[in-house]
């Protein structure tokens, strides 16, 4: 088939993912299979090879990253259950104070905390967040909803063991340290930068409180008198007694075990995922350094780091909460999994099936000279998807399955392509995403508000992402 037969048929095929997923509803996963199918067929593989080339996509990804998604997701869930945090917030404050507080959580959440699946870690934090906004000021609300929403999304791509930075790394080739290191280096910037430039709008007259955010009457919740929310829309009311002197035995035990969690130490709960990332980093380090150590290459592998994590972590649980809540922690986390890892796997799949197509050939006649195109391309495709599908992951799968094939011939570092997709995926998080109703109603703000905080919010980090990984194409 000729190159822009090609051509055409590769933008047929990713138009129609999105027009199947956002027109007619179907399901990401089976909207993927059915653009990839329409992909080998039209372009010559023929029934056979492009069955074969979907199947071994999906398998050469999952073998590469579909443990460590599992690892870190069911990490998260037990530091959820061991409400470390809760704690972390708190500390947060008791050291950076409430007005360096937005910089602070964005940069936690985007750097260490990334093993917890998204929707979690938002619903945990966001009611911290919002109750912490007051004492930042005026436009706390504004600050701290940007600060979640930035730190979230960021982290999610561009920071190792987020879900599509993993899957990002598995589908280019990229060792999970190297994308760790570069990740942390672009991420931190990233955040802090973007932070900075919208306290600054909503700091200088941006942000509207009458018109931004959802006013509702806040009870404080004493020792003497529990509330009973009324399901988020901000209302509280005596918590209902149904079980006489049986409940409140309950709620006694229960109080009594959230003492014996804040008894341990934080660095206690957290010190199995900060050896699993310590771990990866250093494996990273010697490899750049030239250094050869069995053992310490063993334990470094990312595979065994996350499993040393997700060991530790699981003792950790045991005498924090007990195993029964540990069992429950790993069972919501095996749920949370499956959705990400056949997302991924399919994401392989058209991102397999567009290197079959021989597309790679034929982006490689035009970019062979210049690193900021293609870098550029990435992120406008990823930009594209995500603001039509509303998925960061699949927006950065597929933008980066488009130049994967042609990395080696750019002379073009891996690397650069997972994060310049994981920055355009960012791009205008909207109303197709679960994110930006989860922050609306969370944080207390109007569609207005979160247009503002979300969508303005993430879409500059994406823009502030790719302004810092061209010059990174000058040194990788």
């Amino acid at each position: 088939m000729s190159d822009v037969g090609i051509l055409i048929n590769t933008a047929v095929a990713v138009a129609a993912v999105v027009l199947l997923i956002v027109r007619f509803k179907f399901n990401p996963v089976v909207s993927l299979v059915v653009g990839s199918a329409y992909l080998g067929l039209t372009t010559g593989l023929g029934t056979a090879e492009t069955v074969k080339v979907i199947s071994t996509g999906f398998g050469d990804i999952m073998a590469e990253v579909g443990l460590l998604i599992a690892f870190g997701v069911l990490m998260g869930a037990m530091l959820k259950e061991m409400g470390a945090i809760q704690r972390l917030v708190g500390t947060l404050l008791r050291v950076f104070g409430p007005k360096r507080m937005p910089y602070a959580l964005s940069l936690t959440i985007a750097t260490l905390l990334q093993s917890i699946f998204l929707d979690v870690l938002l619903v945990i934090s966001a009611p911290l967040a919002r109750n912490l906004a007051p004492k930042v000021g005026r436009v706390g609300t504004a600050r701290m909803a940007t600060a979640l929403a930035i730190g979230l999304e960021c982290g999610i791509v561009l920071m190792v063991p987020g879900v599509g930075a993993l899957a990002l790394a598995g589908l280019l080739g990229v060792p999970l340290g190297k994308m760790l290191i570069c990740g942390l280096i672009l991420v931190i910037p990233t955040v802090a930068i973007s932070v900075a430039i919208m306290s600054f709008l909503f700091t200088r007259g941006w942000w509207n409180p009458d018109k931004d955010e959802e006013h509702f009457h806040q009870t404080v919740v004493d020792d003497e008198e529990e509330t009973w929310s009324d399901g988020g829309s901000g209302g509280t009311a005596p918590r209902p007694d149904t079980g006489g002197g049986v409940a409140q035995a309950q709620r006694t035990a229960a109080v009594t075990t959230e003492r014996t969690q804040h008894d341990r130490p934080l660095i206690l709960l957290l010190a199995p995922l900060l050896l699993s990332l310590l771990l990866i980093a250093t494996g990273a380090i010697l490899d750049i350094a030239d250094i050869s150590n069995p053992v310490i290459s063993f334990v470094s592998e990312p595979l065994i780091a996350l499993l040393i994590g997700l060991i530790g972590t699981s003792f950790v649980g045991r005498i924090t909460v007990g195993q029964h809540r540990v069992q429950k922690a790993i069972a919501s986390g095996f749920s949370e999994s499956g959705q990400i890892l056949i997302l991924t796997g399919v994401g392989g799949s058209l991102a397999a099936t567009i290197a079959a197509a021989g597309l790679g050939d034929i982006l490689g006649k035009y970019f062979t000279a210049n690193h900021a195109a293609p870098l550029l391309m990435v992120w406008a495709i990823a930009a594209v998807l995500h603001i039509a599908v509303g998925s960061v992951t699949i927006s950065a799968i597929t933008a980066a399955g488009v130049l994967a094939p042609i990395a080696p011939t750019l002379g073009l570092d891996p690397v650069l392509i997972a994060l310049a997709a994981g920055a355009g995926s960012l791009f205008a998080v909207h109303v197709t995403s679960n994110t930006f109703w989860l922050l609306q109603s969370l944080m207390g703000q109007t569609t207005r508000g979160t247009l503002k905080t979300c969508s303005v919010g993430v879409s500059v980090a994406s823009v502030v992402a790719i302004l810092l990984v061209l010059p990174m194409s000058l040194v990788l």
